[in-house]
C-alpha cells in the first residue's frame, strides 16, 4: 500500500473534479491524504513521507496560481529524491501556453530530484465523462511506476 499525498487548487472547480475521481479511485487500496492549496497548511518538508505526489493546479495564460506560488518556493527546501511526483490540472487552450502551472511544477520536482511521472494530465477546462475515466488511467499508472 503506497502513501500519496494529493495537493490541488482549483478556481472554477475542474481541477477538484479531476482531484476527487483520483481519490475515489485509489483510496481503497492506498493511503490518501488529500489537501487544498486554498485551505490546508502543507508543509513542503512534509512531501518527504509520501511515496507518490500528486499536484493538482489550474493553468490559465501565466505560470503557476498564486495559491501555489508559496509552496513553489518552500520546494526549494525538500529532497525529493526515490519521490515520485505526477501533475495534473485543468487548462485552457486559448492561451498561447497549454498548462503553464503543470510544466514549472513538474520541472520544479525534477530540480528537487522527484522522479516526475511521465505524463502531464492536462484536461481543458471542466472535465467530460471520458476525461474521468483518463484521470483514473492517470492514476492507475502512476501508482504502477511507484510499485517498480
Amino acid at each position: 500500500m503506497a502513501r500519496i499525498l494529493v495537493i490541488y487548487a482549483s478556481l472554477t472547480g475542474s481541477t477538484e473534479i479531476m482531484a476527487e475521481s483520483i481519490v475515489e479511485h485509489i483510496k481503497d487500496d492506498h493511503d490518501v491524504v488529500v489537501k487544498t492549496f486554498d485551505f490546508d497548511p502543507i508543509d513542503a518538508k512534509k512531501l518527504e513521507n509520501f511515496d507518490g505526489i500528486l499536484i493538482g493546479s489550474y493553468s490559465w495564460d501565466d505560470d503557476i496560481p498564486f495559491e501555489v506560488e508559496g509552496f513553489h518556493d518552500d520546494m526549494d527546501e525538500v529532497d525529493l529524491t526515490g519521490k515520485l511526483v505526477g501533475v495534473f490540472g485543468s487548462c485552457d487552450s486559448y492561451y498561447d501556453i497549454y498548462g503553464p502551472a503543470l510544466d514549472t511544477m513538474a520541472t520544479k520536482a525534477e530540480k528537487q530530484n522527484a522522479t516526475v511521472f511521465e505524463e502531464k494530465l492536462k484536461i481543458e477546462l471542466e472535465p467530460d465523462p471520458d476525461d474521468i475515466k483518463h484521470c483514473q488511467r492517470f492514476a492507475d499508472e502512476f501508482l504502477k511506476e511507484i510499485k517498480k
